[in-house]
């Protein structure tokens, strides 16, 4: 019997130091990493030729930093794909497959994206503090887009990829627009299902030299 309560006890701590890795030091790592990649992207931004017309969005190093007030996050650096070895740098990924993503400077189409409700970076947390009608910022190197969110879906299978497609019907839309979709895992501390918050296109406002952000972000 001691045997087995000693045996007990050390699976009790490696579990309990399991869970502080996944949910703190996971946190740790990849804001770290995070904020190395963000560092660069504006350096970057910060030594390209003023003459030389908008920036490519679509680099190596990510496309730009999305902002979302309601989640008190700060900025989220966002880079291509949404695979495992993206997420866990501590950022948000666009997506490029099962459905394609548009990105914000094209004319029309869906800007979907996903991070980690928790661990590595955890950068939608607090996914359903978003509300109907609450910003969110998507920031380039040339371009502020402001979009307003329209609706949520707090609950759908992780393999329903309707959510991002071009005209996301679930969100109530019918007709192609200019879209942002934000996507994790839900509820917390699992990956059953998915949690959704759609946003569309208000206005968009050019970047000037001091980088003044817009009004939604005071």
């Amino acid at each position: 019997m001691s045997v087995i309560g000693e045996l007990m006890i050390t699976v009790g701590l490696v579990l309990a130091l399991f869970v502080v890795y996944s949910l703190w030091w996971t946190n740790v790592l990849a804001d770290r990493d995070a904020h190395r990649q963000s560092d660069t992207v504006r350096k970057h931004w910060a030594q390209a030729p003023k003459d030389t017309g908008p920036g490519a969005l679509d680099t190596k190093d990510g496309i730009g930093f999305l902002h979302v007030p309601a989640m008190r996050n700060g900025e989220v650096l966002v880079m291509k794909g949404t695979g495992t070895p993206v997420l866990n740098k501590g950022v948000a990924g666009y997506y490029t497959k099962p459905v394609k993503s548009a990105l914000p400077d094209a004319k029309e189409g869906n800007f979907t994206l996903a991070a980690h409700r928790d661990g590595h970076g955890a950068k939608f947390h607090n996914i359903d503090k978003v509300k109907k009608g609450d910003p969110i910022v998507f920031e380039t190197r040339d371009t502020w887009y402001v979009y307003r969110i329209f609706a949520t879906l707090p609950q759908t299978s992780k393999y329903d990829t309707d959510v991002l497609k071009k005209v996301p019907k679930e969100s109530g839309k019918k007709k192609p627009g200019r879209y942002i979709t934000l996507t994790t895992c839900t509820p917390v501390y699992t990956s059953t299902y998915r949690y959704v918050v759609w946003g569309e296109l208000e206005r968009t406002q050019k970047v000037d030299a001091d980088r003044t952000p817009p009004k939604e972000l005071d």
